[in-house]
């Protein structure tokens, strides 16, 4: 659907994101991670307070591919 964009301003992309104006198809990403965190991980906040027992993180990944960007080049 067209429409009329106003003043844009912009600071900063990094080499994985994405800016897009107007009518989009298709957006592909151009890269693709993986990250592991075990309990307790990944929190923001003030006044935190985490207790965690005896904790492990299961990194096995036995497939060859996850989230392959290969076609989208």
């Amino acid at each position: 659907m067209p429409s009329i964009a106003g003043p844009i301003k912009i600071d900063a992309i990094n080499s994985g994101g994405v800016f897009n104006v107007g009518d989009t198809l298709n957006i592909s990403p151009k890269s693709a991670n993986k990250s592991y965190a075990g309990s307790g991980s990944f929190n923001t906040g003030d006044f935190l307070q985490i207790n965690n027992g005896v904790s492990s993180t299961n990194t096995l990944d036995a497939d060859g591919f996850d989230g392959s960007n290969l076609a989208g080049n």
